[in-house]
């Protein structure tokens, strides 16, 4: 690996620890989720209806975007094909594509614009895998929706004529709207993985248009598994970043020297990443902006999901969680962006952000007393303010205080309410 230019690349990805996913597609019509032609082994011709009447006539990218940028994310990736094959972009190397639909229109490059015009990094998701494609494996594959039917079990494919189309269709995304930044392949499993997708060939082709994109680690791994990332030797199509799936590692992501490794949370909003008309079981606001605060501290980033109705819709229970996360991330974004891990423990009361000579303690819980800053000895801090207004916090030196003397204490007042009940967040600056 090319250490330079892989630091070059992702100097802002690791400034920028917050981004918006979208996942967006013909599910969004049954509305039971992104994978139910696996789950409920719909075939080709019954999954038909919803391309016949895809017509998203409320999709605004400009107020997706703008949403995305006050909630204070910094990029966005958005579905330019899932697993059921339907393209949102108007590729040459299939039908199955949204212009052909009453949509009638490339809707991916609306996004790019869209996204662009807001000041934001554009990336696309890309599924390895797809359903509707006659050369892909059918009847065996772990996922296909007719993994079972014994109508497929003999029916003919040759995968290099589905990997011809693949490559075809990625490079149509990295030649055909400028600079992409992020390419989030997903996903690879069992024996389909690292070269069975003629990887060494995809990357050559990818790097030769884009050679800034960041590339994620499921071209050799899926939400499962990290990859050769983490190993000695990484292989030439490790990527350039884990991405753990609905969780927040328990202690951020090292390789096997321990040394971190970049990797980004993808989380979603509700249970599913795919429009769910029933789904309601939305994470409050308050814990996103904590698990926000977990990632960066953990040195990784979060990339959060919305899925769009099929109207086109940003479901508004996520939206009214956006503008909540926004409001708090205008006062304490500087706790956020560029910031890393501490390298102190992790206090009782919360979480530990870094940049610089600055620490940011992130209060989740008022202690009794005054905040004992653990780590940090008073002759170390050169000053402590409350982020979100600058406001001086003293440093407390007496009988309480006196019993610890290799902690540094400060005072948030008399009220036992934190001040942003939330998350308030203390900045310290430590003497050069």
């Amino acid at each position: 690996m090319d250490r330079a230019a892989y630091e070059k690349r992702m100097a802002w990805f690791l400034s920028a620890r917050f981004g918006m996913f979208i996942h967006w597609g013909l599910y969004a019509i049954p509305a039971r989720g992104e994978w139910i032609r696996c789950n409920e082994r719909i075939s080709v011709a019954d999954y038909q209806q919803y391309f016949d009447e895809f017509d998203p006539r409320d999709y605004d990218p400009k107020a997706w975007a703008k949403a995305a940028k006050e909630a204070g994310m910094r990029y966005a990736v958005m579905t330019a094909k899932h697993h059921d094959g339907f393209c949102l972009f108007d590729s040459q190397h299939t039908d199955y594509k949204a212009t052909n639909t009453p949509a009638g229109r490339d809707l991916i490059r609306e996004y790019v614009d869209a996204f662009r015009a807001e000041g934001l990094k554009v990336g696309f998701y890309y599924s390895l895998i797809d359903w509707h494609h006659p050369h892909f494996p059918h009847f065996g594959d772990r996922q296909h929706p007719m993994r079972d039917n014994p109508a497929y079990k003999d029916h003919s494919y040759n995968f290099d004529t589905y990997l011809d189309y693949m490559h075809a269709q990625v490079e149509e995304l990295v030649t055909g709207y400028g600079q992409i930044d992020i390419l989030w392949f997903d996903f690879s499993y069992d024996h389909l993985k690292g070269e069975a997708w003629r990887v060494t060939d995809l990357l050559k082709m990818v790097r030769k248009h884009q050679p800034g994109v960041i590339i994620d680690n499921r071209l050799e791994a899926s939400g499962e598994g990290f990859g050769s990332l983490l190993s000695l030797h990484p292989k030439p199509y490790s990527g350039d970043f884990v991405s753990p799936e609905q969780i927040i590692p328990p202690q951020g992501i090292v390789n096997c020297k321990g040394d971190p490794v970049a990797w980004e949370a993808c989380v979603t909003m509700n249970n599913n990443w795919g429009f769910h008309g029933t789904d309601k079981h939305f994470k409050p606001a308050p814990m996103l902006i904590r698990k926000l605060v977990e990632c960066v501290s953990k040195g990784g980033n979060l990339l959060l999901n919305v899925g769009p109705t099929a109207r086109g819709r940003i479901p508004g229970e996520s939206l009214h969680a956006l503008k909540k996360i926004g409001r708090w991330m205008r006062d304490h974004h500087e706790s956020i962006y560029g910031c890393g891990p501490a390298g102190l423990v992790k206090p009782d009361f919360g979480r530990v952000t870094k940049k610089g000579n600055k620490l940011y303690f992130h209060i989740f819980d008022n202690p009794i007393g005054y905040l004992p800053l653990t780590g940090l000895k008073a002759d170390e801090v050169k000053s402590v303010r409350l982020l979100a207004t600058g406001q001086e916090l003293k440093i407390e030196r007496n009988w309480v205080t006196n019993n610890y003397p290799d902690i540094c204490f400060v005072s948030l007042g008399p009220d036992p309410v934190l001040p942003d009940e939330t998350d308030t967040v203390v900045m310290v600056e430590l003497k050069e």
